[in-house]
């Protein structure tokens, strides 16, 4: 016999976790699978959503639970989307669309830092975007997060695609000697290759999750001494701190609080976020969004509850 869960997910562009909980908001299993975003208007992207959805509910199935109710949290979901991907939803984990919550992964990280209105939330991971989300009818404000052809700014991908233009340029004009460079070294040895064949295959055949991969090497080549890499590690924590400045610009001075995975890559990024705010309260926050999402609809927050029932297309 099954046992009842509320399931909670955080799929963003690199994996995707999932979380369930009892009644009572205790954990009783987790697991990770691929990353996706929400962009089903992309058709290689709902292919992937739909295959992170049904490596969950087949691995929650076989460990013997039966999910109750679902809040997702995704990368790049929005009201466009909302109703194909609650049918999308609804049929893969066979749920009426009532027992399900849909937001975006930052609104989601969001739930897990501040209660309504009490702070302004940055991500940094693949992408980069932040937001105040208000308490009752004043408005959500969001800052960034545009994708990595337009926006972006300090984000995994935004640091490799710099880095990657970065050290082209030192190429043209250096040749050989720049692609022995830290630097050089350390993103043909992500790419699987030195050149450019494989460096074009790696970024324009990927995704922004792949592509965003690519930062760990640029962090390891300021360890190595590259002052190139250095400083495009420091530019992309000035970028990040940009978004807090326009959160606080908007909205007026509240906790300035920092996720994100870019945060684990060098010490000097969120050295210069916090360099970059004087006289500001900026912390660097470690949250579980999935299980913040799982227990939204078991013994979750009651302002966030109401919340999000006033605000639906909040997300």
């Amino acid at each position: 016999m099954s046992t009842a869960v509320h399931l909670g997910l955080d799929i963003g562009g690199t994996a995707s976790r999932w979380v369930a909980v009892n009644e009572t908001g205790v954990e009783v299993a987790q697991g990770k699978t691929s990353g996706a975003t929400a962009h089903l208007f992309n058709p290689a992207e709902k292919l992937r959503i739909t295959a992170a959805f049904e490596a969950i509910t087949a691995e929650v199935t076989a460990a013997g639970y039966a999910v109750q109710s679902l809040t997702v949290g995704m990368t790049g979901f929005g009201s466009a989307v909302r109703d194909d991907m609650l049918v999308l939803v609804s049929g893969i984990f066979a749920l009426p669309s009532d027992a399900i919550v849909l937001i975006d992964d930052i609104v989601l990280a969001y739930m897990g830092a501040f209660a309504p209105g009490e702070g302004h939330l940055i991500s940094a991971g693949t992408g980069s975007i932040g937001v105040h989300i208000a308490a009752g009818d004043a408005p959500n404000i969001r800052v960034g997060g545009r994708g990595i052809l337009i926006d972006d700014g300090g984000s995994g991908s935004w640091i490799a695609l710099r880095a990657l233009d970065a050290l082209y340029r030192q190429i043209d004009r250096l040749g050989p000697a720049a692609e022995a460079s830290p630097l050089g070294k350390r993103m043909f040895e992500l790419v699987g290759g030195q050149g450019w064949d494989f460096v074009r295959s790696f970024v324009y055949a990927g995704d922004r999750g792949r592509i965003g991969q690519l930062a760990v090497g640029v962090a390891r080549a300021a360890d190595d001494g590259d002052e190139i890499a250095r400083g495009i590690l420091v530019r992309a924590g000035q970028e990040l701190a940009a978004l807090g400045e326009a959160l606080i610009a908007r909205v007026g001075r509240r906790p300035v609080g920092y996720v994100g995975g870019v945060l684990n890559l060098h010490p000097i990024i969120f050295d210069t976020i916090r360099a970059s705010l004087p006289g500001s309260d900026v912390t660097r926050l470690e949250t579980n969004a999935a299980l913040t999402a799982a227990r939204l609809q078991s013994s979750g927050d009651a302002a966030w509850k109401a919340t999000l029932t006033h605000k639906p297309t909040l997300g």
